[in-house]
Formats: C-alpha cells, sequence, structure tokens
C-alpha cells in the first residue's frame, strides 16, 4: 500500500472530500510543515501531496521512496522540477479549478471599492437615513461598468473568466499578453502601456516570473488615469508595493484591490498597511481562490493525479 503525505492540510481548509485521498493509500497529514522538517515529514513516503511547502533537490535525495508529487495547487516554482526529473518522480499540479472562485472575488473587490457599499451601509444603520429629507443620500460618487475600458493582464481561464463577466456589465475589453501566447479574436490585445493608459479598471491575472516581476511600478501607476482601479488577484511581485503605496497617497489613481503580495503572510512593514487613504485600498489574504466549490474541485484533481499515476505504472 503506498504511503501518502500531505504537508501542509492547514492550506487546504476544512474540505468534504479531503477523505478522498486515504482510496490510495495510507495518509498522514500534516496541517503545516516548517522547510527544515520537509525530509523528516517526508520520511518514506511515495506520494506527497503539497500546496507551498518547498520540495529541493536535497529533499527529494533523501527521501529515497518518494515517487509522485502532487502539487496542490497551479504554481509549480516550490518543487525542483529538473532535480525531479533527475530522480525520476513524477510531478503534477492542479489546472483550472478556480477560474470562478477568482473571477467572482475580482469583482466583489471591484464593487467594494468602487459602490462604497460599506458607506451606505453604515449610513443607514447609524440613523442618518432616517432624519434625511428626501428618499437618497448622496455620499461618495460611484460608476457604472458599463461603457468602461476593463484591461486584462494575463488572458488565460482566469482572465477569460473575468473578461466574459465584465463585456456582459458592458465593459469594453483590452488585454495585455505577459507572455505573448495567449490570443484572442474576441478582445484586443494592445501593448503594456496602451492598456494603463486607456484603462478605467485593470486587473491582473497573470503568473510571477522575470517578465512580470515588478511590471507595474511607478513609471507605470503615473501612466494610468486618475480614476483608475487596478487589481492583483496574480501573483505578489507583480506590482511593486511600495509604488502602489505612493499612487494612494497621492491619489494617482482611484485605489487597488490586492489579494496577493510580495511575502505571504503579509509583514508589519509593508507600506500598503499604513497608507494615507485606507478607503482607497481593499486588501485580502491570498483568498481569491479558495471558495468551497474550488477547493473541492481542487481535491478532486489531486485525486485524479494520483489515480492517473498509480494506472500508468500497473
Amino acid at each position: 500500500m503506498n504511503k501518502i503525505v500531505i504537508l501542509d492540510s492547514k492550506t487546504l481548509g476544512a474540505i468534504s472530500n479531503l477523505n478522498k485521498i486515504s482510496k490510495y493509500g495510507r495518509v498522514i497529514s500534516y496541517e503545516t510543515t516548517r522547510p527544515e522538517d520537509a525530509t523528516s515529514n517526508i520520511g518514506d513516503a511515495d506520494i506527497v501531496i503539497t500546496n507551498k511547502v518547498l520540495i529541493s533537490k536535497e529533499v527529494m535525495k533523501n527521501c529515497p521512496n518518494l515517487k509522485l508529487i502532487c502539487i496542490s495547487a497551479t504554481g509549480m516554482n516550490n518543487v525542483d522540477l529538473e532535480a525531479a526529473n533527475e530522480l525520476g518522480i513524477t510531478v503534477t499540479n492542479a489546472v483550472g479549478y478556480s477560474s470562478h472562485s477568482v473571477a467572482q472575488h475580482t469583482f466583489a473587490s471591484i464593487f467594494q471599492l468602487n459602490h462604497k457599499i460599506a458607506y451606505y451601509d453604515e449610513y443607514v444603520k447609524s440613523g442618518n437615513y432616517v432624519s434625511s429629507d428626501i428618499f437618497t443620500h448622496y455620499g461618495p460618487p460611484f460608476s457604472e461598468l458599463n461603457n468602461k475600458m476593463f484591461g486584462i493582464i494575463g488572458l488565460g481561464n482566469i482572465g477569460k473568466t473575468v473578461a466574459n463577466i465584465a463585456s456582459a456589465f458592458g465593459a469594453k475589453i483590452n488585454y495585455y499578453s505577459t507572455s505573448g501566447k495567449n490570443k484572442d479574436n474576441v478582445y484586443q490585445q494592445v501593448s503594456l502601456d496602451q492598456l494603463l493608459m486607456n484603462s478605467d479598471i485593470i486587473s491582473i491575472h497573470s503568473p510571477l516570473n522575470e517578465k512580470t516581476k515588478n511590471l507595474i511600478s511607478t513609471a507605470q501607476f503615473s501612466m494610468m488615469k486618475k480614476h483608475a482601479i487596478i487589481v492583483n488577484v496574480g501573483r505578489g511581485g507583480i506590482i511593486d508595493e511600495s509604488a502602489l503605496a505612493s499612487a494612494i497617497d497621492n491619489e494617482e489613481i482611484h485605489g487597488a484591490c490586492i489579494d496577493v503580495f510580495e511575502s505571504e503572510p503579509i509583514r508589519k512593514d509593508n507600506p500598503l498597511l499604513d497608507v494615507k487613504f485606507p478607503e482607497r485600498l481593499i486588501l485580502t489574504p491570498h483568498n481569491a481562490w479558495a471558495s468551497v466549490e474550488s477547493r473541492t474541485k481542487l481535491i478532486d484533481i489531486v485525486c485524479e493525479n494520483i489515480e492517473a499515476y498509480i494506472s500508468s505504472r500497473n
């Protein structure tokens, strides 16, 4: 029977189908694993499931029974893929499980920032509306998505889902492909500079790599419209966080919605925690992907990857 180790089950949350994994072997689960404990926690396991725990060449060499690494995420940068190939260890990831969750979070954040729902909710509950002499209240202004230019950086599965939803609201879509590989006949492809200058809302859905590190920094914020909103649900490090804090403080843009950070969890000294206008900034703890449905689908994909591997060995 295969021995299966889950290195960081806490990153998956309480999911009802997590016990499906036991169908494929004896499961040992750790809520979290420190980098220095990766080797000992894996031990003589045949299969390892990891979300964020780093599995280096040294770890693999010291775990001779290891045959399959299942990454419970799309990104694969926490595993030394070259070493895995050298050592004959199969590595799988999960793709497409979170598109709807991330897209929904994108619009939830935009609406919270744009529509000022919290302000208007408090206005009514505080009793101010009771004493109003008219039927409505004109507080902080908000605007429609209809006819706005919606710029998408990274038109993969998630980017296309966001584009479709934005289109349903009547927004006009343009996009920038960070890899240069994504082509779409439905939406207009533009350069990054064009997208930044033309867009009222900018949404980032690309991976972090040498092309996207600090893709949006001081020079890019200076190109954007004063009323623009930027959303990052891609990866931390794509937006220069110090430059964003300055753009918020100096009112260069209307605001930002950030779900991913260069250091996670966020550091105490992150400048985004100390901006002058916090009402212009929505910060969430890297959970755009984590709807119950998304996490359930993720476990299903991990199980499919294990089953496919076992079938290939028989």
